[in-house]
């Protein structure tokens, strides 16, 4: 529905929201000259690398790339769509957004199903507490749950006579509820699709009901039905417990996914609140997609039997498609005969968080899995190692991860260079009749000057063209770096693609910059190009501490007294 919103109207709202007030009342921001930074919201990590910038209108982390304006940061943080971040950020800034009328149908349309979704919730958690709940009641304490976990989850339960919540609805409501399946009307009569059944809301990330599912109190054949899709349920975008997930923990970013829904809300009473499960197939790309839209760590949990082993490899292949730097998946079977609901009674909390942190990675699950029944020691079974391996690595998209693995599979394959390694004479070359050696080469890591450094760090990411020029304004060692950084702010460009078009189209530019890389014969990775930036725009403690070191030393015979202390303190003690 995005394409329903005026691009008139997004561009306004994005002007009157003050990014930096945002971001802040959803993570601590520290000020930064005119910028402001913080731990990223996004990836783990332990040195601030997210920097937001208000004046721009947009935020950037250098450790795992996540850019964009503050509808992009609603989207992620909080796990909307656009529409609903336009509506939250509207709301914000006291607009209202202006749909165009079909738009504002489809929308009302959903708002009465999803009403009408609502008031069965209400009307099965009553049932719950009535007389007639009583024997779905016992059983859920039998299960061990108690009146706090079964309010928050919201679980209720579905009379068995045939027509009770169709009988008790409004009038306005009967459709909606044949519309949402929860009625059935398949045979010319209206029916209730749950009857008997202890009840389980399925929420949205705004917290409406959009489907149940129901469990059995019967001997009926199916033990849990769901309710069918709707233009308000789709099964593979929908994951349960999520938004209970995201209102026990606002700063969401790990997901731990388990089977069924007694396993999420038993393991949320032991403290574990951030349990969920995805709807029908957990292992398929759409649920994958619908979780690593949320957060970018997930925990898949499974059953220690076969089935649990082929669920767990079907999760794996498919998430390869989907796996870029800064993922992180993990891999944890349950001993065999054990389900999360059951271990963690058994075992406690502690115990059951300590098998969550040593989930195996995704890597290392996908190579024990593969050279499972293979001896490493023969040539041939590492030839079938690489012969399972390599299709499921070309599945992935290019990144460090992948690169990775690669290496990995080569490394227990006995790749190229360990075959050289063993019979050194393959290297050499037959001349006058006898053969000869080879000298071995070997890779030397180039460290670039920190004046070439920060040239190629804007040429990745031309936003940090402000704080290089302010640390070139400091000192006289970055003089092309300085002139660079200019350029890029006289200009306006403020991402790389612009950069390189710039650099590509302007003669002057070209000019100007053509040779500025002359001389290198190693381009360092990406990464490691920001890393150094990083460091030379915000040095860490021990880097300033050497730095200033290394300045008094220099000037050691003009030291002042109060100079010669720091200098006796900065260097333990040791200086006289």
């Amino acid at each position: 529905m995005s394409g329903l919103i005026p691009q008139r109207f997004v561009e306004d709202l994005l002007d009157r929201i003050d990014l930096a007030e945002l971001i802040g009342s959803r993570i601590t921001l520290k000020k930064a000259g005119a910028n402001y930074k913080a731990c990223c919201p996004f990836h783990d990590e332990k040195t601030p690398s997210f920097n937001v910038r208000p004046d721009k209108g947009f935020y950037h982390c250098f450790g795992c790339g996540a850019h964009g304006d503050a509808i992009s940061f609603v989207r992620e943080f909080e796990g909307l769509g656009f529409t609903e971040a336009v509506e939250e950020l509207a709301k914000r800034a006291g607009l209202e957004v202006p749909y165009d009328r079909a738009a504002r149908q489809e929308m009302q349309q959903a708002r009465t199903l999803t009403d009408a979704l609502d008031f069965a919730n209400q009307f099965y958690q009553k049932a719950l507490r009535s007389p007639a709940g009583n024997y779905a009641l016992d059983y859920l304490k039998q299960r061990g749950l108690d009146d706090v976990i079964i309010e928050r989850y919201q679980l209720g339960y579905a009379p068995g006579t045939g027509t009770a919540l169709y009988d008790a609805a409004a009038q306005d409501l009967k459709g909606p509820l044949i519309e949402t399946g929860t009625v059935s009307d398949r045979y010319g009569r209206p029916r209730d699709l749950f009857r008997n059944r202890v009840m389980f809301p399925i929420r949205n990330t705004r917290g409406r009901t959009v489907a149940f599912g129901g469990r059995t109190l019967g001997d009926d054949k199916a033990k849990y039905i769901n309710s069918p899709e709707s233009d308000v349920f789709h099964k593979s975008r929908e994951i349960y417990g999520l938004f209970e997930a995201r209102q026990a923990i606002r700063q969401l970013d790990k997901l731990l996914v388990v089977e069924g829904y007694m396993d999420v809300i038993a393991l949320a009473q032991y403290g574990i609140d951030y349990a969920v499960a995805t709807l029908g197939t957990a292992t398929n790309q759409d649920s994958l997609q619908a979780l690593l839209k949320q957060v970018r760590h997930v925990v898949f949990c499974f059953d220690g039997d076969n089935a649990g082993f082929r669920a767990a490899d079907r999760a794996m292949e498919n998430a390869l498609e989907l796996m870029a730097d800064g993922l992180h998946l993990q891999f944890l079977m349950l001993p065999e005969g054990e389900d999360p609901d059951t271990l963690i009674r058994k075992e406690g909390t502690e115990a059951f968080q300590k098998r969550i942190d040593g989930a195996t990675p995704l890597s290392r699950y996908l190579f024990d899995r593969q050279g499972e029944g293979l001896d490493l020691q023969l040539p041939e079974h590492r030839g079938e190692l690489r012969a399972r391996v390599e299709p499921l690595l070309n599945k992935m998209p290019r990144s460090t991860l992948r690169d990775a693995m690669w290496h990995e599979m080569l490394r227990l394959c006995g790749g190229r260079n360990q075959w050289q390694n063993r019979q050194p004479q393959q290297r050499g070359k037959w001349r006058n009749g006898e053969f000869r050696d080879r000298p071995s080469e070997e890779r030397v890591d180039v460290k670039l000057n920190k004046d070439s450094t920060l040239c190629l760090a804007l040429v990745e990411a031309p936003e940090l063209a402000t704080e290089v020029s302010e640390l070139a304004r400091q000192s006289r060692q970055f003089p092309q770096a300085m002139g660079m950084a200019t350029w890029i702010l006289d200009k306006g460009i403020r991402d790389r693609r612009k950069l390189i078009g710039a650099l590509a189209l302007d003669q002057q530019a070209r000019d100007r910059f053509y040779h500025l890389f002359d001389g290198i014969e190693h381009i360092p990775s990406r990464d490691s190009t920001l890393a150094s930036a990083r460091e030379l725009i915000s040095p860490s403690a021990e880097t300033s501490r050497q730095q200033r070191l290394a300045t008094l030393l220099r000037n050691f015979a003009n030291l002042s007294a109060e100079e010669r202390n720091e200098l006796r303190e900065l260097s333990g003690g040791t200086q006289e």
